[in-house]
């Protein structure tokens, strides 16, 4: 995957670091791939990321597109903690089926297969954009925007986030759409007759009602006003219908 980087994360308080800012339980790592966020004070997505261990260290595995702004904001918040975060050289490879020697299941769903990190042979064959939306799994850069809240988007199920580790960035706002906001917004699977480009406005009559995203196999991924989510919904010359939320 060229549109990964891997950073490694060591040092004696480096876990300890993760804990403080990840939304998800860092102690997961005993167990495989961790799948978590990084928010910003006011609760918005900075990025999404795989933490995976690696002997004494861990493996960031992110979005290249992001890498440079986390690893900036990573070392910002680092201070005099003994942590050490470098840009590695390892590639993220990925397949469907049992996970290879040294490599992970994917932590959001068990139809996305496994990811590694030692040069295992991936699968080049796979859509892997419909096993996507056939799974309601948004993505960096796609779907997930720095507007995005991470409920919204789906993360509880995903395995993204753990509402009982402790504080983190973000996670006073996070807690309150959980226990105390109903959500009228968010990731969506709809059916899609016809295609439109991502990103186009998604209408009912001459009202907005949300955003259509990445399409495939007359399925797609749309970020919605729940309350204007009907049957009648439209995106450019495409008619959309809600299927399931996230």
């Amino acid at each position: 995957m060229s549109d990964r980087t891997v950073l490694g994360i060591s040092g004696a308080e480096a876990r300890d670091f993760l804990q403080g800012l990840v939304t998800n339980d860092v102690a997961k790592l005993e167990h495989g791939l961790v799948y978590a966020a990084m928010l910003t004070p006011q609760g918005k997505y900075r990025a999404d990321f795989f933490l995976a261990p690696m002997g004494d260290a861990i493996l960031l595995d992110v979005d290249s597109a992001l890498a440079p702004g986390l690893k900036q904001a990573l070392t910002m918040y680092k201070l005099r903690s003994k942590v050490e975060i470098t840009e590695t050289d390892r590639v993220v490879t990925r397949g469907l089926g049992d996970a290879p020697e040294g490599a992970f299941a994917d932590p959001r769903d068990p139809a996305l297969g496994w990811r590694g990190y030692d040069g295992q042979p991936g699968d080049d064959s796979v859509d892997w954009d419909a096993l996507r939306v056939a799974a309601l799994v948004p993505q960096s850069g796609v779907e997930l925007t720095p507007d995005s809240f991470i409920l919204e988007m789906g993360f509880e199920r995903l395995n993204g986030v753990d509402f009982r580790k402790g504080c983190y960035v973000g996670q006073e706002v996070t807690a309150r759409m959980k226990h105390k906001t109903e959500l009228r917004k968010g990731l969506a699977k709809v059916a899609v007759e016809g295609s439109a480009p991502v990103g186009t406005d998604i209408t009912v009559g001459d009202k907005p009602s949300g955003t259509l995203f990445t399409q495939a196999g007359g399925q797609g991924l749309a970020y919605l006003r729940f309350d204007r989510a009907g049957e009648d919904m439209r995106a450019g010359d495409a008619t959309v219908r809600l299927v399931e939320k996230a």
